[in-house]
């Protein structure tokens, strides 16, 4: 499946789907967002929103759902605000034609009033139109900073679900699971030894196994924790 492009050359990660991801305790999140997706279905009166710290997997939920909605012939737009805050709240403008419309990091815009007013009116005509909005967030909605009582009271109305950390064992299992989508067998000896040598964030990890990936296709070797050694310079630990 080939990248989906997006206004101002924002790309969905082709690996960001619903198959690629580990709950671990977030099943009940999963299951609500992937309903959320079902355009043949009727869409959910609430809008949805999910928080968490960096790295549980808020972007990539966001993705997953967008893709699965242009899989079965649906509209969908994902919007990083945090990335895309500079461009103005006129990213906004026309969002209820699209099925589903993703805001990610919503609390990069909000205490500035342009973007408070255009995400009230925005949400508002998702509303009427029948359309599906899923919004990520680093906090809870009662801990965002908000101005505009209006949009306060909107996001009072959401389906709320908080995104938790993975424990050791599922983020072995995360790293199992995104090796196998790739072809690749990680023992648990293998995955533990690059859990106990990494920062814990599911990025970082995703992001190692990914070197890992390349350097097992160029060297023709399996993923052993000798070849770790030699692939990333990893020293024993002391």
């Amino acid at each position: 499946m080939k990248p989906t492009q997006l206004s101002l050359g924002m790309r969905l990660r082709d690996d960001a789907t619903f198959a690629n991801y580990y709950p671990g305790a977030n099943a009940v999140t999963l299951g609500y967002v992937e309903h959320a997706c079902e355009v043949e279905d009727q869409w959910m009166d609430s809008v949805l929103y999910i928080w968490g710290s960096a790295g549980v997997g808020r972007s990539h939920l966001l993705q997953a759902a967008c893709l699965r909605v242009e899989e079965r012939g649906g509209r969908a737009l994902y919007l990083p605000l945090a990335d895309l805050a500079e461009h103005g709240p006129q990213l906004l403008d026309n969002v209820e034609f699209c099925d589903l419309l993703c805001l990610d990091d919503i609390q990069a815009v909000l205490g500035q009033p342009h973007w408070e007013e255009a995400l009230f009116h925005a949400f508002n005509r998702m509303r009427d139109a029948g359309k599906q909005l899923l919004i990520a967030a680093d906090a809870a909605p009662r801990k965002l900073q908000i101005k505009l009582p209006d949009l306060q009271s909107r996001l009072s109305l959401a389906l709320v679900f908080q995104l938790h950390e993975l424990s050791d064992d599922d983020k072995l299992r995360a790293l199992q699971l995104r090796a196998s989508r790739r072809g690749l067998q990680l023992p648990d000896d293998v995955g533990r030894f690059i859990l106990a040598r990494s920062v814990r964030s599911m990025t970082v990890l995703f992001d190692t196994l990914e070197r890992l990936d390349r350097a097992s296709m160029q060297a023709q070797r399996k993923l052993t924790i000798p070849f770790l050694k030699e692939a990333l310079g990893w020293q024993p630990l002391k």
